[in-house]
């Protein structure tokens, strides 16, 4: 799975793991009060009006990407150094490519939440003094997001047709290991199936997972300050009065506790799911022979088979619909706690419609950070139920026994 597409897989991630916390601590460690020697075009844009600057774009901003950049380039020449792979320009380079993106479109939702707060505050401020504001101090933040979000748009669809590549690739990684490999696997049981569907499945499901997570960690790195910086605009919390920092230890409690209630009441259902495709291929192998022997799939034989998929069918729906019950019962309570934490402070008046605005896009983001295990529950049981079929199937590579594969 791993090792026919990347270097080292295990040596590799944890260079990556290394690499993005060595660069981390450079850069608070000094390498961010550098950007007026090193910031590349600083000059320039230090001379344009603030109406003029493009978002994004401060002698700060600049320099902050080109250290990214700078680093994501050394760890693919370091690793060009170490083993140059068959699929180097996808698995090394794809893959940061994939992580760099990640980031600056973290980048973007941050300035998404600080325009939030300015244009509502406008809104406030026009509804509160009629006249205050003119048409176009009105219409000029709202031009501004529309030129960022078509940039932004043109760019997603670029990695989204960068990300079908890439997966494919990955795939075809998988494919041509296993059938270099054919003679010792055809005899296993859906082996076909293991080739062609759960390695297609594997990639796919790696990939957005892994994309989701990166995002996950690098939107705590950008909100978690922000979160604490507008923490202090909240005068107390409901039950507990003035905490420090208070927005950020509810969204974490928050999403803590609605992983670990999710795990313990779904914790039989990769399980659930691993035997489901036992059954479906035998049933699907059955109906395979039945084409070819007209001794194979009798009408007897498939019934009692179905009746199997069948029972095995209704008990993950039954598994589901529990744990449905839990995971749509708490995301729509975390829907409301930043209501609840921002009831006393908003009802004494002391935050602005734009502060509560970038409070609550903030807060959102911070706890769907940390709700990652949440969001993805169904998404990891069927992973884990593609793994372990594919961890089994490999195991007749070195010297397992067919039997104990699905």
């Amino acid at each position: 799975m791993f090792n026919s597409f990347f270097p080292r897989p295990k040596i590799f991630f944890w260079s990556a793991l290394a690499f993005f916390l060595a660069a981390l601590a450079i850069w608070y460690s000094g390498a961010q009060e550098l950007a007026s020697r090193f910031a590349l075009f600083g000059a320039d844009v230090s001379e344009l009006a603030d109406g003029e600057r493009p978002p994004f774009l401060t002698i700060e901003k600049i320099w902050v990407y080109q250290y990214i950049i700078a680093t994501s380039v050394l760890f693919c020449v370091v690793w060009a150094f170490i083993e140059r792979h068959r699929w180097f320009l996808w698995s090394v380079m794809g893959s940061t490519f994939i992580l760099v993106f990640t980031y600056f479109m973290v980048q973007f939702s941050v300035w998404i939440n600080d325009w939030y707060g300015e244009f509502f505050d406008l809104i406030q401020n026009s509804l509160t003094t009629p006249g205050s504001v003119t048409i176009e101090q009105y219409y000029s933040p709202i031009k501004s997001v529309l030129t960022v979000a078509m940039a932004i748009i043109m760019a997603r669809v670029f990695f989204s047709y960068f990300n079908q590549h890439y997966v494919f690739r990955w795939r075809t990684a998988m494919n041509d290991y296993y059938t270099e490999h054919w003679a010792k696997l055809r005899t296993v049981e859906g082996a076909a199936q293991r080739v062609q569907e759960d390695t297609m499945k594997f990639a796919n499901i790696m990939e957005n997972l892994g994309s989701a997570f990166v995002s996950s960690v690098m939107t705590l790195i950008a909100f978690l300050p922000l979160l604490w910086n507008l923490s202090e605009l909240v005068t107390e919390l409901p039950f507990f009065g003035p905490v420090k920092g208070s927005l950020v230890f509810v969204a974490l409690l928050s999403a803590a506790f609605g992983t670990v209630l999710l795990a313990a009441v779904g914790y039989r259902l990769p399980g659930l799911e691993f035997h489901n495709q036992r059954v479906e291929a035998a049933y699907r192998k059955e109906l395979v022979y039945g084409e070819d022997d007209p001794e194979k799939a009798q009408p007897e034989e498939l019934k009692s088979m179905f009746g199997a998929v069948r029972k095995n069918w209704f008990r993950l729906y039954f598994n589901y619909l529990y744990f449905n019950v839990f995971r749509y019962a708490y995301l729509q309570f975390a829907a409301l706690v930043p209501l609840i934490v921002l009831g006393l402070t908003i009802v004494a008046g002391v935050i602005t419609f734009g502060q509560f605005q970038q409070i609550r896009n903030a807060f959102s983001q911070v706890e769907n950070s940390f709700q990652f295990l949440v969001n993805s529950w169904p998404t990891i049981i069927e992973l884990m139920s593609i793994h372990k079929r594919l961890k089994a199937f490999e195991s007749i590579l070195h010297g397992g026994s067919a039997g104990n594969v699905p």
